[in-house]
């Protein structure tokens, strides 16, 4: 690909953001709607095979790896017991989605984290609120609690009924990208209130620094069909 190409940053979001004095573009790759059917390395060799250049990152959404993964479920299809019903009750609602908001989300945690470790996270997020201290529910609750989608507006049906578990072994299936891409590659949970990788195929640079680069969601938060970027230096 020739280095004049121009690319465009998804509508509201910037190409470029600076980071320790360092400019890097985080360019957005518009794919078809990717399901259980596809195979994610045949996905990345697809669209970002031919796009890719020496040093790139390539980031994927969480949420389109689960999906490869069967970890997409149809809201018709979980039955959340009372606890989960209760529970959901008292989770805050932000704008970038409802996350265990709903009994069917709050039911999958239970699934996936166990019931006593969610038991206790609501526990600690009582105590926490004395304190005047949020997040702690998902502190101890984890990553696979945290990285639950729920359908919010403007998800791309038929997914807008679809809750969205964690992908399975998120640094494991990045090393495999990356050895069938040859460039590294990370699984990212984004939104429009910052980022956090779950996976990434290399040592360097850290989740951290990812995470900075990152943390203006570039990928937009509604049916932009930009389900991975490439990250690439200025």
């Amino acid at each position: 690909m020739s280095e004049e190409t121009i690319y465009t940053p998804n509508p509201g979001k910037q190409l470029i953001r600076t980071v320790d004095g360092v400019d890097y573009q985080r360019i957005p790759i518009k794919t078809h709607l990717i399901t259980k059917a596809d195979r994610m390395e045949d996905v990345v060799l697809q669209y970002a095979g031919d796009k890719m250049q020496e040093g790139d990152i390539l980031f994927i959404s969480e949420k389109a790896v689960a999906c490869t993964q069967s970890r997409a479920i149809p809201m018709e299809d979980i039955k959340p017991r009372k606890l989960a019903v209760t529970l959901s009750r008292y989770v805050t609602k932000t704008p970038a989605g409802i996350g265990l908001g709903i009994p069917e989300t709050m039911e999958m945690a239970l699934q996936e984290c166990g019931t006593l470790r969610i038991l206790f996270a609501a526990f600690c997020s009582v105590i926490g609120k004395l304190f005047h201290q949020r997040g702690w529910f998902y502190i101890v609750a984890g990553p696979k609690a945290r990285g639950i989608d729920g359908p919010t507006e403007g998800t791309i049906p038929p997914y807008d009924h679809y809750v969205v578990l964690t992908p399975d072994d998120p640094n494991g299936t990045a090393r495999k990208l990356d050895t069938a891409l040859g460039h590294p590659v990370a699984i990212v949970d984004i939104n429009d209130l910052g980022a956090n990788i779950l996976g990434f195929s290399q040592k360097e640079p850290t989740m951290d620094q990812l995470a900075k680069v990152l943390g203006d969601n570039p990928l937009g938060q509604s049916s932009e069909s930009t389900p991975m970027g490439i990250i690439r230096k200025c």
